[in-house]
């Protein structure tokens, strides 16, 4: 049972959401009796710092994407410094990582996008891996949740395998587990919480908006720099920056250096028809900004 595995009470892990989940978010989640992972994203030392501290007297794990990890990997050590009690690694080989987390005493979470990525993951062994559909928001492959989910069960042996896309209310948890799941990783609803970091007009946008107004792009990371990840695109809300740039990337980067100013002066402005707002096709299930424990407790029994 994943219960047992991560030591927690309910089968659910907060997704570690880069600046959106951080140490109050990921404490909320681990109190109301599920695993709260803090967001580590791109890497950056002193957020990292300050969210851990924010998160002090729960116990929480942290999330990292493995490819940003691979270039800073003292961030690493500043995780584990922490205690956290699992570290979750995404998009980027595992297994350079897998032997320090697990002397570590943290457990080692792999999210996986692809069968090819799965048996990969497993290499590493993994105590847990997260089969993510495309349908949920922010970076993620190429297929979606459902046919994924039983195919890396399949393959995962005694691994659990938590499922992962467009889950927002009891009913997606309810479909993941009859498809052989231990347990649901969950993002966007937990952005639209109390406690989340997501600026509230961006949580205002979340609750408001349909799956119907998500697109996965590759539009925001090529704007902020954080281009080239093969086959990884990113599901957000759209807005006026898509529409002027979803197919036109090449162009983009053309004009990179002049676009990446205007782009954060939007962020810094929190104008969101240009500035990013990750987001899953859940959106359509997600009616009000409610506290994380509350989520918890609608998700799962």
């Amino acid at each position: 049972m994943i219960t047992g595995v991560l030591g927690i009470e309910k089968p659910l892990v907060l997704a570690p959401m880069g600046f959106v989940a951080g140490g109050a978010l990921a404490a909320a989640v681990s109190k109301a009796g599920g695993l709260g992972l803090i967001g580590a994203g791109y890497g950056d030392a002193d957020w990292l710092r300050r969210e851990f501290q924010r998160a002090a007297g729960a116990r929480v794990g942290v999330g990292f994407i493995t490819w940003s990890l691979a270039k800073q990997p003292a961030l690493l050590d500043l995780a584990l410094s922490h205690k956290p009690s699992a570290v979750m690694l995404s998009f980027g080989d595992p297994r350079p990582f897998a032997g320090k987390i697990r002397a570590s005493g943290a457990k080692l979470i792999c999210q996986v996008q692809s069968l090819a990525i799965a048996r990969q993951a497993l290499e590493a062994q993994p105590d847990v891996l997260v089969a993510q559909g495309t349908e949920a928001g922010g970076h993620g492959g190429e297929r979606s949740l459902f046919p994924l989910l039983p195919a890396v069960r399949n393959v995962a042996g005694n691994v659990p395998v938590l499922a992962a896309g467009g889950i927002a209310d009891r009913r997606g948890y309810e479909a993941a587990m009859a498809l052989g799941a231990a347990g649901v990783l969950v993002g966007t609803r937990f952005s639209a919480s109390h406690e989340a970091l997501t600026a509230p007009g961006a949580k205002e946008r979340i609750v408001a908006t349909g799956g119907d107004a998500t697109i996965r792009t590759t539009v925001f990371d090529v704007v902020r720099g954080f281009d080239g990840w093969a086959g990884i695109t990113g599901r957000a809300l759209r807005n006026k920056f898509t529409e002027a740039w979803h197919g036109r990337e090449a162009l983009l980067r053309e004009h990179s250096d002049a676009e990446r100013k205007s782009y954060y002066a939007a962020v810094d402005r929190q104008d969101f028809d240009t500035a990013l707002v990750f987001a899953g096709e859940g959106v359509d299930l997600i009616d009000g900004i409610l506290p994380a424990a509350e989520i918890v407790r609608r998700l799962v029994p």
